[in-house]
């Protein structure tokens, strides 16, 4: 499906891995622009690679720390001044590991302060970067990845979910403040997937519940049993099966949709 892509600008924030790599790689193979944020360099530079393997128009990998402003409206501004304008911004950034697993009692101000810092500021630093370019396009989209555990309470996702929930009302915001200007703001939700984080999180697990790395089934279990997410079809979703659903809400063809939150989640009650 021709999305519309060739030739945008499109800026994904936490673009090197997970869900964040697999929209950056649909929108690359649409021939769009695109701009990876992330810290670790090697891993933007091999995500570039890939990027303009699937045939992007340009690709670049900056090594940004999202909690620093400055460095953020620095980046924003060499995409800008590179292509000429930015037509899509994607905040894919989480909090992936900051206190998962640990409850309430357990947290200090700290992870509480970090966890935020990357789950709900990091986004609004990027978008109030991007808006000025934002306006100036043509058309212009952007896209918030929070997560289905907003919607199911577990004690050991304690300042994760509320970091994400803060994100899902920051978008559900945004939506009505950018209308007026044509811009489309909506929000991806996934369920359980084999995010770096998670897989970690697996490969941290006692022998006795040990399982393999690529077993979706077997992670889905212990997800089940952890944290209380079960998913209908019975498995945990690749970042593959998320990342062109973050594409299309990002893209020319998503005409009229704005201000929702969509999940990807593999089956649930919600």
């Amino acid at each position: 499906m021709d999305l519309g892509l060739k030739g945008a600008s499109v800026v994904v924030n936490g673009g090197s891995k997970g869900m964040g790599r697999a929209a950056a790689e649909v929108i690359a193979a649409e021939g769009a622009n695109v701009a990876v944020l992330a810290r670790g360099r090697a891993a933007l530079d091999d995500t570039v690679r890939a990027l303009l393997d699937l045939g992007a128009a340009d690709a670049v990998g900056l090594s940004v720390d999202l909690g620093d402003r400055s460095a953020v409206d620095a980046a924003f501004a060499e995409v800008g001044a590179r292509w000429g304008g930015i037509n899509v911004l994607i905040n894919s950034a989480g909090p992936t590991d900051v206190g998962v697993g640990r409850t309430f009692d357990e947290l200090d101000d700290e992870e509480w302060h970090a966890t935020f810092d990357i789950g709900i500021v990091s986004a609004a630093r990027c978008a109030r970067a991007a808006l000025p370019w934002l306006r100036r396009a043509e058309w212009a989209r952007v896209v918030n990845v929070s997560a289905h555990s907003v919607r199911r309470q577990s004690p050991g996702l304690v300042a994760y979910t509320a970091a994400k929930a803060a994100l899902t009302s920051f978008s559900k915001n945004l939506s009505q403040t950018l209308a007026p200007d044509g811009i489309l703001v909506n929000t991806v939700s996934p369920g359980s997937f084999l995010s770096e984080g998670m897989r970690d999180y697996l490969a941290a697990l006692p022998p006795e519940r040990r399982i393999d790395d690529g077993d979706q089934v077997a992670a889905m279990r212990i997800i089940g049993e952890d944290f209380g997410h079960p998913a209908q079809l019975g498995r945990v979703a690749l970042p593959a099966e998320i990342g062109p659903v973050i594409a299309f809400l990002a893209s020319r063809r998503n005409t009229y949709m704005t201000g929702a939150d969509i999940n990807v989640d593999g089956g649930s009650d919600f």
